[in-house]
């Protein structure tokens, strides 16, 4: 078998070798044979002559030896695709533009595969990951919140299913290796958190169990990339001390390379996870994440939890209302996808669309090109060839150019990934995805299937008349059949069915954005800037030195020149406030076991309306006599009032919030609404003074009477006279908060606008290559047309209907298709409709527009054209 394959490796090396030896063999056997007859006394040229025909033809000798070789197809395979790049070269324009067409298809049809095999096909990067449980708290199919510290301790005193159950908290922290504090994202974990996932360090120790007793010494665990970057290697990173938060801990693990997001939690610095002892069920902070046990399913474990719940309602009852609230468990493949998968799929769906007009494009342009070579083909018939032999060649150089496109589209496949990651970076797992031999094969076998697809039709076209009336027919009378024109018409009616669903999508998302824009965002941003302080535990434990501290700031940052109005708050627009809390009204609570109603809640001192230019519409704000020695007050937003209390006046009535049965306010102002959970999200908003408040994390809003960013230097330096360790780098323009709040929609209309645009393209390139061609074949009967008394604008309106007769049925079909799969961008809208009439009727007309547009060029060609010389044409 080996000395088999050794053979066969060296008869595909040395063919041509082989070949040669074979004839010079079969020589010497016919000149032995003439020396013979010519002994016998026949001249030289007849013993020549007879020899040759004993013996037969030489390469008929050399054909029956290289079948024997076993490897005939492959050479031919490779004489054919020789040919194909010869006759391709041959062609410049034509390869050119077939190729880059091709590779648009292909080099997005491969990022496109890459980011959905990464995302939704690969497994998760942790051992046995079907087991792997998101735990979180739901009270119905859309209000689902994370577990708490209680949940959490209960939760690991009595469950059954689980081999493993951690938790993890994100925290923003002020961090200091080198030089001047910074901001990030810090998160804190249990030992069993790693555990639960499978995993572990690359270098010194992970968190263990008693690194999470409070009151032990703090050590931190960091990623590959950090250590890195801070301290030259991750084994010099062992044992040096780091300040977070004020708090010195001690490098003690480094975890391996390329670990940046376990479970979703994406940081380079953890610490340990230490809970104290809970005095009330909330709050519902914790990340939790669980491994199942081999012999317990999924059920099993969901109704192990709902007990668990139960009994933990029952204990904590004085401080959670809603008895329906259940620890849920969700695949964690499933919890971290989420709307990603939808997200992907409609990615695919229109670089799919893109990749069906590239091929029909090169199709139709392959088709024309063969028609052409009709009379080729009819002398290669005439000469022997076989009909099985005319495809391969055909099919192969539609192969040859498909991988010509393939080349060119790897390469793009490249930049289109780097781009789908830089535009989506929330997506789960997107920044893993790479151009790897999965991708490659891939794009393999979409090349494979492009170029069969683009040669199929070609090769039976060849076939269908008589090849002797081929060969005396003028160029343009080969193969021209009507089914020729039918089909060549039907692929362009397809690119513009292809087209019109992707342009629909990229229109609904362009007009969902500019609503978004439009949105009021219930504050005046101009002129405002904002610094986010977070105040390091280590000096600002004691809640008794938070507001002195606030006080100070505000003082301070109103004396810098230029500065109107200086506020602060928890929570800041458009789209951050992470204190969503729930509360009760102590004069007509829910019904026991109900569902307590919830809204943001934000810190506020009395000047943060001023700041941001919140008006007042009733009641009043908040003084400084509203500190901690009078009664609670909060002020509510118009929104709030008008879906919590619309039939009774707000001001005096009192809330309980966050399950505190004893924990009365009294609202005592109304202020407009401000958007606080995204330009999407309502105006609802709870305010709470924060002189009543204990407030470590928060930021600083000043309305400057200039540009604030001239202003920005001076109220840093401010701050850092108070406290030079603040880590002051979160800071800004609030309109530049707010039109980066948008900025996810933007990236995705860009996206999507980007291959409409080009499907827009392919389609006009494919009508406009289709009319060339119809006028080129039909010259000679335009010219009698016009001889005959025929007007330029009769000639004109016969090409124009031709080309609306084939975009009119194909933006017709397309309009369907965008009907039928609108479900799949709804939930990507804001304020529009998936059908939106104005929407779809513009893109069709915008279609239609281009079609004309397209088709008027040749029209007018065809117009222009001397009848004479077309009439006189051979």
């Amino acid at each position: 078998m080996l000395l088999r394959l050794l053979r066969r490796a060296r008869a595909l090396v040395q063919g041509e070798a082989l070949d040669r030896n074979v004839q010079d063999e079969m020589r010497h056997h016919i000149d032995l044979e003439a020396r013979d007859l010519e002994r016998q006394g026949v001249s030289p040229n007849e013993a020549r002559r007879r020899a040759r025909a004993a013996f037969g033809g030489v390469d008929n000798y050399i054909e029956g030896h290289r079948d024997a070789r076993g490897l005939r197809w492959l050479q031919d395979s490779m004489r054919d695709a020789r040919y194909a790049v010869r006759s391709l070269l041959r062609a410049p324009v034509f390869t050119t533009s077939s190729a880059a067409v091709l590779a648009l298809g292909i080099g997005s049809s491969t990022a496109i595969f890459s980011a959905v095999d990464t995302v939704l096909i690969s497994r998760l990067p942790y051992p046995d990951d079907e087991r792997l449980i998101r735990l979180v708290n739901q009270t119905s199919a859309t209000n689902r919140f994370g577990v708490s510290n209680a949940d959490y301790r209960g939760l690991v005193a009595e469950q059954r299913s689980f081999t493993s159950v951690g938790a993890a908290e994100g925290r923003d922290v002020a961090i200091v290796t080198t030089g001047s504090p910074r901001r990030g994202e810090v998160t804190a974990a249990t030992a069993s958190f790693f555990g639960a996932l499978g995993t572990t360090v690359t270098v010194g120790r992970g968190i263990q169990p008693p690194d999470e007793t409070i009151g032990s010494p703090l050590v931190v665990v960091l990623g590959h990339l950090f250590a890195t970057r801070e301290y030259g290697s991750p084994a010099a990173a062992l044992g040096k001390p780091m300040n977070i938060d004020g708090m010195i801990h001690t490098v003690v693990g480094v975890l391996p390379r390329g670990v940046t997001d376990l479970a979703g939690a994406r940081t380079e610095v953890w610490i340990p996870l230490q809970l104290p002892t809970p005095q009330r069920r909330g709050p519902f902070t914790l990340r939790v994440i669980a491994r199942l046990k081999d012999n317990v399913s999924f059920e099993n474990a969901r109704s192990d939890l709902v007990g668990i719940s139960r009994r933990l309602h029952e204990a904590w009852g004085g401080g959670a209302q809603d008895v329906v609230a259940t620890l849920t468990p969700y695949p964690l493949r499933e919890w971290l996808l989420r709307n990603a998968g939808k997200t992907l799929w409609l990615f695919t769906g229109a670089v799919a669309l893109v990749l069906l007009i590239a091929v029909t494009n090169v199709a139709s342009l392959v088709l024309v090109r063969v028609t052409s070579r009709s009379r080729e083909a009819a002398l290669r018939t005439m000469l022997g060839a076989s009909r099985a032999r005319l495809a391969r060649l055909l099919v192969t150089e539609s192969l040859v150019l498909s991988a010509l496109g393939a080349v060119l589209g790897i390469g793009l496949a490249w930049g289109l990934l780097r781009a789908l990651q830089m535009l989506s970076g929330s997506i789960p797992r997107i920044a893993d995805a790479t151009l790897d031999p999965r991708a490659v094969g891939f794009a393999v076998l979409v090349t494979a299937l492009s170029g069969v697809l683009i040669g199929l039709y070609p090769v039976l076209s060849l076939f269908r008349r008589e090849q002797r009336l081929a060969v005396g027919a003028g160029d343009r009378e080969i193969g021209v059949s009507r089914g020729t024109h039918t089909l060549r018409g039907a692929l362009v009616t397809a690119q513009f069915a292809f087209a019109l669903p992707l342009l629909a999508g990229a229109a609904l998302l362009l007009n969902s954005f500019v609503r978004l824009q439009r949105v009021d965002t219930g504050f005046d941003p101009s002129r405002v800037l904002y610094v986010h302080v977070s105040l390091p535990s280590r000096s600002y434990g004691d809640p008794s030195l938070t507001l002195p501290f606030w006080t100070r700031a505000i003082a301070r940052a109103q004396d810098v020149p230029g500065v109107e109005h200086v506020g602060v708050g928890s929570c800041i627009p458009p789209d951050e406030c992470y204190d969503i809390n729930n509360f009760d009204f102590v004069d007509r609570p829910v019904p026991p076991g109900t569902e307590q109603p919830v809204a943001p809640w934000s810190a506020a001192s009395p000047a943060l309306f001023d700041a941001l230019g919140v008006p007042l519409l009733e009641g009043r704000l908040f003084t400084a006599a509203d500190d901690s020695t009078r009664p609670n007050v909060i002020i509510v937003s118009r929104a709030w009032v008008e879906r919590h209390s619309p039939d009774k006046p707000p001001l005096g009535r009192q809330l309980r919030d966050g399950g505190c049965d004893t924990c009365a306010t009294t609202i005592v102002g109304v202020v407009g609404d401000v958007k606080y959970l995204g330009l999407q999200g309502g105006g609802e908003g709870v305010y709470r003074s924060t002189n009543q408040q204990f407030l470590r994390d928060g930021y600083l809003f000043v309305r400057t009477a200039g540009p604030p960013r001239a202003s920005l230097t001076a109220i840093r330096a401010a701050l850092h006279s108070i406290d030079p360790e603040l880590a002051l780098d979160d800071a800004g323009v609030i309109e530049d908060r707010v039109a980066g709040s948008v900025t996810p929609q933007r990236q995705w209309t860009q996206l999507l606008g980007g291959f409409a645009l080009a499907a827009l393209i392919l389609a006009a390139v494919g009508i406009f290559g289709m009319l060339s061609y119809l006028v080129n074949s039909r010259q000679r009967e335009i010219g009698v047309r016009v001889a005959l008394g025929a007007r330029r604008s009769e000639v004109i309106a016969m090409i124009l209907r031709r080309g609306l007769l084939f975009a009119i049925p194909g933006a017709a079909v397309g309009l369907i298709v965008a009907l039928l799969a609108r479900r799949f961008i709804e939930t990507s809208l804001f304020d529009v409709s998936s059908a939106d009439p104005l929407t779809l009727g513009t893109v069709t007309l915008l279609l239609l527009g281009v079609a004309v547009v397209a088709s008027w060029l040749p029209a007018r060609r065809a117009a222009s054209a001397d009848p004479m010389r077309a009439i006189r044409t051979d």
